[in-house]
């Protein structure tokens, strides 16, 4: 039997209330305000870590000690930090990213900008597995590869572990108001403080996968209460320019109701909670988590009320033995270039470029390396030929009869070292005298590439520790 989390019942409401503040790391403040401000919560969440974040972040970390964080935390916490202070409503977020006790200093900073006297930041740490790996783990395999780590150990910049609930648990059991995290899994975030509050026990599976599910919806932000969803004509969303972050009231069982301040833009629909209960979900019945293997496969959705929706049917199963780790590491460089034509004849003169800049670039030596050359609103997304039967030979002759106007060349490629890259990238400029008629707007980019890989490591490798701050 796993140990029953101490109860610490702060709720306001027969209900536990969580909100979404952020579903990435460049998401918009205004909404999470709102939330702070409006949506009587318990918990303010903000999950803002993609897979590669840590990596990126690691990078910055080298060059400058004191970062390494999202750099939105500030931003974020000057907005949000007193109405949830003044309401009780603790804050959790992996916006610590590669360097959470940093973050978790600048939250300090933040509150004694704002006068705002003691207040408690829980920083998680642990997660980071770098050095842990790289002094016992290169002879792990590689998921989706035949390789083992060993084969990445000269590029490796990261290795972070998906933390879990029972991580975040110890920090919760503090009087702290603000919980920063590194790279724990999204769902987690939200769990933890369902398990604290209403006392579930870490091996109560049902309960735990229910938690999961609330997670999952509320993970994306937006994307629930229809961001990334709204299609003039066919899904309208009403007031999209001022979309408001859902939120969730859920119970102690762990059925919970999706919604959203009223007033607020968006909506909230069996529909756009569809859309994000199958978002990145390879197997509803098997959805695997570090504190439990989630089920989706029974969830029913019902329209209670104008934008509420009520989820049931959530379960799980015995967590993983294994936890996952997420391996950033460089892959070589991306070279970019591009190139405007416009007016009579611009596809063709276009096309004409990349053709030159082909023969050029398979003569300078990079016929091998992996490319795309395309005209930006003709065939960079869908290709160069009509897709589907539906599109005639009548159409495709209409099609080329309303041809545009004006077109975009990009030449992006991947290659070893940004000498290269630079090479490359200065032969899209040299179209400026070398090339077509009337080309203009040139630009070039060149940046490192980080890759991710993943591999599984055994839990008990992980000790995570809480460091509590104050000002």
């Amino acid at each position: 039997m796993l140990a029953r989390p101490k109860v610490f019942m702060t709720s306001k409401h027969p209900t536990l209330r969580i909100g979404a503040g952020a579903g990435y790391a460049g998401d918009r403040v205004r909404p999470a305000l709102e939330l702070a401000e409006k949506g009587q919560l318990d918990y303010l969440v903000f999950e803002c870590l993609a897979e590669r974040t840590i990596a990126l972040a690691q990078l910055e970390r080298s060059k400058h000690p004191d970062l390494g964080f999202d750099p939105l935390l500030k931003k974020r916490m000057q907005a949000v930090l007193a109405p949830c202070i003044r309401q009780g409503i603790r804050v959790i977020t992996n916006m610590g990213a590669a360097n959470p006790l940093q973050a978790g200093h600048e939250v300090l900073r933040v509150a004694r900008e704002l006068g705002l006297p003691q207040v408690r930041v829980a920083v998680v740490l642990g997660d980071d597995v770098l050095a842990l790996l790289t002094a016992r783990g290169l002879a792990l395999p590689l998921m989706d590869s035949a390789n083992t780590l060993s084969a990445l150990e000269q590029q490796l910049i990261s290795a972070n572990a998906y933390l879990g609930a029972e991580a975040l648990l110890p920090a919760l059991q503090t009087d702290a108001q603000v919980i920063i995290t590194g790279r724990v899994a999204d769902p987690a975030l939200f769990l933890a403080p369902l398990m604290h509050h209403f006392g579930w026990a870490a091996d109560d599976w049902t309960r735990l996968g229910k938690g999961v599910l609330v997670g999952h919806l509320l993970e994306c932000a937006g994307q629930v209460t229809g961001g990334y969803f709204a299609d003039p004509g066919f899904r309208d969303v009403p007031d999209l320019a001022h979309l408001g972050f859902p939120l969730a009231e859920v119970d102690a069982s762990g059925d919970t109701v999706i919604t959203k301040v009223p007033g607020s833009g968006g909506c909230v629909t069996v529909a756009t909670c569809t859309e994000q209960l199958l978002y990145e979900i390879e197997d509803p019945a098997r959805y695997l988590q570090p504190d439990v293997v989630a089920d989706f496969s029974q969830v029913q959705l019902r329209q209670v009320g104008l934008d509420r929706v009520e989820v049931t049917g959530g379960s799980g199963q015995a967590r993983p033995d294994q936890l996952k780790v997420t391996v950033g590491y460089r892959e070589g460089f991306i070279a970019e270039g591009q190139m405007s034509y416009a007016g009579p004849g611009a596809v063709a003169r276009g096309q004409l470029a990349l053709d030159v800049l082909r023969v050029r670039l398979d003569e300078a030596g990079f016929a091998d390396c992996e490319s795309r050359y395309e005209l930006i609103g003709v065939n960079a997304i869908l290709g160069s030929q009509p897709a589907g039967a539906a599109f005639t030979h009548e159409a495709h002759e209409t099609h080329a009869a309303h041809e545009p106007q004006e077109v975009r060349l990009r030449l992006a490629m991947r290659v070893a070292t940004a000498e290269q890259a630079q090479d490359v990238v200065n032969e899209v400029e040299a179209l400026y005298l070398n090339g077509p008629a009337s080309g203009g707007g040139a630009t070039k980019l060149v940046r490192e590439v980080v890759a991710a890989a993943s591999v599984s490591i055994p839990r008990e490798w992980l000790k995570p520790t809480v460091r509590l701050l104050e000002n």
